[in-house]
């Protein structure tokens, strides 16, 4: 797997991904909200299946 998130994209994921777990864990938020587990996941690991699958990279290229 060939990383394809790139710097901003990956902070994103992981604070709205940890966002989303925090508000079912701590607040009694919605059964949906666990969704919050893939883009912390994809955050984590620095790749995207979505992304390889449409050709997306957000990773600057390397100089």
């Amino acid at each position: 797997m060939k990383a394809n998130i790139g710097g901003i994209d990956r902070v994103l994921r992981i604070v709205v991904g940890l966002a989303l777990i925090a508000w079912v864990v701590f607040a009694s938020g919605p059964i949906w909200a666990w969704i919050g587990i893939l883009p912390l996941a994809t955050g984590l690991i620095n790749f995207c299946p979505a992304y390889s699958i449409f050709g997306i990279n957000s990773c600057k290229p390397k100089q």
